[in-house]
């Protein structure tokens, strides 16, 4: 499942829990906060980090891109 977005950012945080992290928002940020997701091949230990579309984030070695939905 790859979500969209319809503003021109979404927090790494709520992305995570779009994409089906299991866990509570506690939990989702011990995730961050330990290390063990990255954004854009870089680990990112911040909650409330602003993605855009097409940044990708891995998580247990699955990948998710953020992408924009086009509306018109």
């Amino acid at each position: 499942m790859i979500p969209d977005i319809s503003t021109k950012h979404i927090e790494l945080n709520t992305f995570l829990r779009i994409v089906g992290i299991e866990g509570t928002g506690g939990k989702i940020r011990q995730i961050i906060r330990s290390g063990s997701v990255k954004v854009n091949g870089e680990i990112e230990t911040r909650n409330k980090r602003k993605l855009k579309a097409n940044d990708i984030v891995e998580y247990l070695g699955k990948k998710h891109e953020v992408e924009e939905k086009l509306t018109r």
